[in-house]
């Protein structure tokens, strides 16, 4: 009897010691979000690459996140936490936690950070992004060919680099198609605020914009565009297809799943290494969401030519001739912005009105 016991009791020991090896074996990642995970838009989109992780990887990850984190301080209490519970790997997915992720990964040497839209890297921290600007060329295309006032809207979030390099490349194209385009910017100071975006919304429609365009996170300028009518507008981040055919024409969808996928499996058989991915159309991280039939046949045309031209690494979006916005030469006959420009831009193009806030 004591036999049978000591091996009952050493079965049960090796099953503990199993489930906690199996467990133990689990990669732990974590997602930092600065919007809830029902924004519509950026935020959503980023949950739906951590879903994607989960169902690539079952029962050999383990995904957590934080929703709704404030840039600055709170983020990097929420960092920290989140290293803190176990994560192997921590994906904070926005500008403004780029310093916050950069101090925590200085406590946690052996956990591996991966930040969305900045620049700042240690061993331990990479950073991604999208080429958003390429699909604002897209739209820029569509939007200079529908607006019957020749005014184009457009709703900021911060004056960054990131949302600077939209405007112009949505500005160029509009001008390309339209030589009487007029673009008016409003800037709404944050990410995701449906009050402030619909207010931007509405300010813009009332000086004279049927079309409008965001750098925002919440469907909340669809609705504004909605009910007023004759308005145009594009998905930011993700399809926002409930308000196709009408006002919604097309929209720019972040697709975040092949990165997370790759990035987390890299940590998981031990190849992980700081990287700078700053991927496109081409690549299929920039997706370009399905024109309606509210656009004519042939501006369509014209958009999907222009998508392909652009993933296939024939045309590049900053092509000159183009000057700056005080008129100073930017870019030569034919001649191509380089990457590090792109990333610290902080200028107008020219024919943009007003000034870039500080």
């Amino acid at each position: 009897m004591k036999l049978v016991t000591t091996l009952l009791a050493g079965a049960a020991f090796g099953l503990a010691f199993a489930t906690a090896a199996v467990a133990q074996d689990k990669t732990k990642v974590g997602f930092i979000y600065v919007g809830p995970v029902g924004d519509g838009g950026w935020t959503y989109e980023h949950d739906q690459g951590r879903l994607a992780l989960e169902e690539e990887f079952g029962d050999m990850v383990e995904t957590v996140y934080q929703e709704n984190v404030p840039e600055g301080a709170d983020a990097e209490r929420a960092i920290t936490q989140m290293a803190l519970s176990g994560a192997d790997l921590i994906f904070t997915t926005s500008f403004g936690f780029m310093d916050p992720t950069i101090a925590v990964a200085e406590k946690f040497p052996d956990v591996k950070f991966e930040h969305a839209t900045g620049y700042k890297t240690a061993d331990n921290v990479g950073v991604y992004s999208a080429r958003f600007y390429e699909g604002r060329a897209v739209q820029g295309t569509i939007a200079g060919h529908l607006t019957e006032s020749n005014i184009v809207g457009y709703i900021g979030s911060f004056p960054i680099p990131e949302v600077i390099r939209g405007i112009n490349s949505a500005y160029i194209h509009a001008k390309k198609v339209n030589p009487d385009v007029q673009f008016k910017i409003v800037w709404a100071y944050t990410w995701f605020d449906p009050a402030k975006e619909a207010d931007a919304a509405k300010a813009l429609i009332e000086q004279g914009a049927d079309v409008i365009l965001q750098h925002t996170d919440s469907t909340a300028p669809q609705a504004a565009a909605q009910e007023a009518g004759n308005v145009y507008t594009f998905g930011q981040a993700s399809d926002m297809i409930e308000y196709a055919p009408m006002p919604r024409v097309s929209s720019i969808i972040d697709n975040w799943a092949p990165y997370y996928i790759a990035r987390t499996k890299a940590v998981m058989d031990g190849t992980w290494e700081s990287d700078n991915t700053w991927d496109g159309i081409g690549a299929g991280m920039v997706g370009i969401g399905e024109i309606t039939d509210a656009v004519p046949a042939e501006v369509k045309e014209e958009a999907l030519a222009l998508k392909d031209a652009i993933a296939s690494g024939e045309y590049h979006p900053f092509t000159g001739p183009l000057n700056k916005q005080d008129g100073s030469t930017w870019l030569a006959e034919g001649e191509t912005a380089d990457d590090g420009t792109l990333a610290g831009m902080d200028f107008y193009v020219e024919g943009i009105e007003g000034d870039i806030p500080n």
